[in-house]
């Protein structure tokens, strides 16, 4: 295997940690147990620095290498979703209604796994802050880190990341350089007309015929308003509204997605639903309130760090695409990227479940080549000097 041989000794060590992890999941920001689990392997294998508490529970560990040098970043996630398991596994969640549907029981496996060896050999000039991360699911807990200003306390220069990716060959890689995820946007319409008989709509003002016209004219946002030779995801998810066949209802609610790469194309959709929603409104003869909220912005690699994070993955890896086709998902590594030039990059979990699938399991096949890569970019981007 083109893996490092040491890391690839104790993968049945890291096999056992990320089932552990697995049966054991937690939610958003409240990591506690994992990063106690964290921080006590991290001890174990003699890192210099462990500070928790960060971002809520999040953990950053610190191994100094022989020689003086910059700090390069690796991180993982450490959360779970709000799931119900049914893979059937001996070692399935124990926790009613969350699950490692998202693999991230797996990330976090994969930087214990390259903090092990790092803190055994440290052929590196400078340090590797490794950054275990809660809340990336929901509530941005890289942006939360990046506000409590980690990157410069630790004074971290770059940053990288792995995620699975399942239908992809266990040990194959892909990457790009620039845009490589969307940014992702939330929209809330609510509306206010006036209810009734629904034997007498001209009593009322409805606003369920206003709910369909605005979700309609939404649809022209992607078709008539932006250009074609660019991404953009308009999707109305919720409609809710009434609550009998002979009632027209007083309110009416709507919600969905806006996934985008570019900045001024985000600024655009916010306009054009805005001038959607008060005109529609004023149509119909109803009140309407946009609620318009940014959320992660797009995640957005840096070519040089792409190109070589390419060769390290094509060393200890079963090959490479450094040319995929970037995804309209969404990450919070973004937070980190927006601040630090480096890398995100998905690694092949082999054919299993979808992500957020009740059926997913992370591969352990996987975690050797992962903790590989992340050992190795440490190496590489923090070379010795003598």
């Amino acid at each position: 295997m083109p893996v490092i041989n040491r890391i690839a000794s104790f993968a049945d060590e890291m096999k056992t940690w990320r089932r552990h992890l697995h049966t054991n999941p937690e939610l958003g920001f409240n990591c506690f147990q994992t990063a106690d689990f964290v921080a006590e392997r991290l001890r174990e294998f003699g890192v210099d620095e462990i500070h928790t508490g960060i971002a809520t529970s999040g953990v950053i560990a610190i191994i100094k290498g022989r020689e003086d040098g910059p700090t390069v970043g690796l991180r993982a996630d450490m959360d779970a979703l709000p799931l119900t398991e049914i893979t059937g596994v001996d070692y399935a969640s124990q926790n009613p209604g969350a699950m490692h549907a998202c693999g991230h029981d797996g990330h976090t496996t994969m930087l214990l796994g390259a903090a092990k060896y790092l803190a055994e050999t440290r052929n590196f000039a400078g340090s590797v802050a490794l950054i275990f991360q809660p809340a990336e699911e929901d509530g941005g807990g890289a942006g939360v880190m990046v506000r409590e200003g980690v990157l410069d306390r630790f004074q971290i220069a770059e940053v990288y990341a792995l995620h699975n990716h399942p239908g992809l060959e266990p040990g194959r890689f892909e990457t790009t350089p620039g845009p490589i995820m969307a940014a992702v946007d939330t929209f809330t319409v609510n509306i206010t007309g006036r209810g009734g008989h629904g034997a007498r709509p001209n009593e009322t003002a409805d606003p369920v015929v206003a709910a369909c016209g605005i979700v309609a004219a939404m649809q022209t946002i992607v078709s008539r308003n932006h250009d074609p030779v660019q991404d953009l995801v308009v999707s109305v998810t919720q409609i809710h509204t009434g609550s009998a066949s002979n009632i027209i209802p007083e309110t009416a609610f709507i919600n969905g997605t806006v996934r985008t790469f570019n900045k001024d194309v985000q600024n655009m959709v916010m306009a054009r639903m805005a001038a959607i929603v008060a005109g529609q409104a004023q149509a119909y003869g109803v009140q309407a309130e946009l609620v318009y909220d940014r959320n992660y912005p797009a995640t957005i690699n840096d070519p040089a760090k792409v190109a070589m994070a390419a060769e390290i993955a094509a060393e200890v890896g079963l090959g490479v695409d450094a040319n995929c086709t970037r995804g309209m998902g969404a990450e919070d590594f973004s937070y980190f990227l927006e601040q630090r030039p480096g890398a995100y990059l998905f690694l092949g979990n082999g054919d299993t479940a979808g992500l957020h699938s009740p059926s997913y399991n992370f591969n352990d096949e996987t975690a050797p080549f992962g903790a590989s890569f992340l050992a190795r970019v440490a190496e590489r981007a923090l070379p010795l000097k003598g």
